[in-house]
């Protein structure tokens, strides 16, 4: 199930009221809102559009509350996560996120990545020393996860492939999904959904 429809999964009623944090190219967002919602998406580097505001999570200034916050592989790049979250908690009694679990890349992982690369082939040690150098200075799995357990109660949680995004990678989600639930390779992705440990305020 692609991440939007997920998200629409999990909506009580619609319209919802929906803060889409760190949005990107905006098209989680423009799906959402094309499904009857009613969505602010944020990011310093927002489209252009009316349901989309430049600006960071902590300049952000909303003239309500939210139903639901969702955060779709954007807060292993937020650089206080503490903040963020107890932010997020501020905003609304959900949390829906999709993240990155970039450092759950080891050997066996590596060895399926390099083994379905398209092009010039890479060896494992080579594959792990340019991963880390590229993902050095984003949150990894257990700061996100212990960040998301200070601030939330887990509703929901379950591990996703990741790596057949890439373009350069020959596999498709099935394959690499079949190989996480074999363990012969780790998922590199969770969705979470929770509810702040204390309520929101305004």
């Amino acid at each position: 199930m692609e991440f939007h429809d997920f998200v629409l999964s999990q909506l009580a009623r619609t319209p919802s009221r929906l803060l889409d944090v760190g949005c990107g190219d905006g098209r989680l967002a423009l799906a959402l809102a094309a499904a009857g919602h009613d969505v602010t998406a944020i990011d310093p580097v927002a489209p252009d559009g009316p349901i989309f505001e430049r600006t960071t999570l902590e300049e952000f200034a909303p003239s309500h509350l939210f139903e639901v916050v969702i955060a779709s592989r954007s807060l292993h790049h937020v650089p206080n996560l503490d903040h963020a979250l107890d932010r997020i908690g501020q905003l609304a009694p959900r949390l829906i996120v999709e993240e990155f679990a970039w450092d759950r890349l080891d050997e066996r992982t590596a060895a399926w990545y390099v083994s379905n690369l398209d092009g010039p082939s890479k060896s494992v040690p080579q594959c792990l020393r340019e991963w880390n150098e590229e993902h050095t200075g984003l949150h990894g799995y257990e700061t996100l996860r212990a960040g998301l357990d200070r601030h939330f109660r887990e509703h929901f949680f379950a591990w996703r492939p990741y790596l057949h995004r890439y373009s350069e990678v020959n596999a498709s989600q099935e394959n690499e999904q079949a190989m996480i639930d074999t363990e012969g390779i780790n998922a590199l992705a969770f969705r979470y959904i929770g509810a702040p440990r204390r309520e929101a305020s305004p």
